[in-house]
This record gives C-alpha cells, sequence and structure tokens, in this order.
C-alpha cells in the first residue's frame, strides 16, 4: 500500500507530462483521472465493480498510509515510478505504458512499478 501511495504523491509532485498537466500539483485530479485507479471507478470493462472505496470503506491503516503519503514519506525502491499494474504473469514487461513513456524498475509482490523515460514529459 505505501508503494501504491508513493506513486500517487509522485504524480501530484511530477513537474512535467500527462500528470502535471491534468493533475495539476491537485491530488484528488490524480486520483479520480479517468481510467487510473481500480477503487474509484464503479464499472470496469462493463461490469459492476464491487471494490471501490464506496463499498469497502477504509480501515485505520489506509488512513495512516495516507498520512504518511501526505507528509512527504516515500518508498525509497519506488524511486519515481508513475505506474504500477499486476501482469498477472511472472516476468514484468520492459516498458509500461505500451507508448514507451515508462520504464521497468522493480517488482514488488505481484506488481510492476515504472519510473519515467525521456519521452514522458511529451505525454
Amino acid at each position: 500500500m505505501r508503494a501504491v501511495a508513493t506513486v500517487v504523491m509522485n504524480r501530484v509532485r511530477v513537474p512535467n507530462g500527462e500528470y502535471h498537466r491534468v493533475g495539476q500539483g491537485d491530488i484528488r485530479k490524480v486520483i479520480y483521472q479517468p481510467g487510473q485507479f481500480d477503487c474509484v471507478m464503479s464499472v470496469i470493462g462493463g461490469q459492476p465493480n464491487y471494490q471501490t472505496i464506496w463499498s469497502n470503506p477504509p480501515d485505520q491503516v489506509h488512513y495512516d498510509i495516507a498520512d504518511w503519503a501526505l507528509a512527504g514519506n516515500r518508498l525509497y525502491n519506488i524511486g519515481n515510478s508513475l505506474w504500477y499494474f499486476n501482469p498477472f504473469r511472472p516476468d514484468c514487461p520492459p516498458e509500461f505504458p505500451p507508448n514507451g513513456s515508462g520504464y521497468f524498475l522493480v517488482r514488488l509482490r505481484e506488481h510492476c512499478f515504472y519510473n519515467p523515460t525521456a519521452l514522458y514529459p511529451q505525454t
């Protein structure tokens, strides 16, 4: 969860590219940007999403992690990652998203994390 919080805050603080343009340093705009985080999407692939923040209210640990991230903390091994996903396979693709604006940095459990490439500021 701290790794995901680190990615969210990296998107809030990024000085250029899509997340800077769309989010403008506003965490709400980053989180609610369409198609970014499944937990705020009521429908995924045309099917109801029952794993939303509305149907699964946060526990104290979630508030603690949010406070941790908002205080400026981050996981060092996540670096400047702007993306993560579960590939549902044992290896991580070398690039993500498909436009090549991110390169593989690290895998934590089931998720792959990606730092921005030199192409990202043009997104």
